[in-house]
């Protein structure tokens, strides 16, 4: 019996950040025209801005070797280690207006956010579920 628990297939994990389709189509756009192929898109979180912390979003030359892989309408997302607990439940948009194009974290972890929208405070999934 125990043998038997032990060979059930373990559910599928929620995957840490998602892109909308617009962010999704962009991003692939972006990696289509870099200079060299890319393992795919790093996002993470740094200690920077007025209001304590700065999303990161840069091409990934390679997998950490611990970094969390998120796969998302055909593009590979690398995750820093660190930051999985800042981003769970994040999307990841791209929206267009009349004076500018940018990419937008929708995060439910987010608490505050400075008046230029360039840096945040984020709260660990963990304590903001305490």
């Amino acid at each position: 019996m125990e043998a038997a628990l032990s060979q059930r297939p373990r559910r599928p994990r929620p995957k840490v950040v998602t892109l909308t389709p617009a962010a999704a189509a962009r991003v692939k756009e972006i990696m289509a025209k870099a200079d060299r192929p890319y393992a795919g898109l790093r996002v993470g979180v740094k200690n920077g801005g007025c209001a304590g912390q700065e999303y990161v979003f840069e091409y990934a030359a390679e997998k950490g070797p611990i970094d969390e892989v998120v796969e998302d309408q055909g593009v590979t997302i690398l995750i820093e280690p660190k930051a999985v607990l800042f981003l769970i439940g994040t999307v990841i948009d791209y929206e267009t207006t009349k004076l500018s194009s940018k990419f937008v974290f929708n995060n439910p972890n987010e608490t505050d956010a400075c008046g230029c929208g360039e840096s945040v405070t984020i709260q660990p999934a963990a304590e903001a579920l305490d």
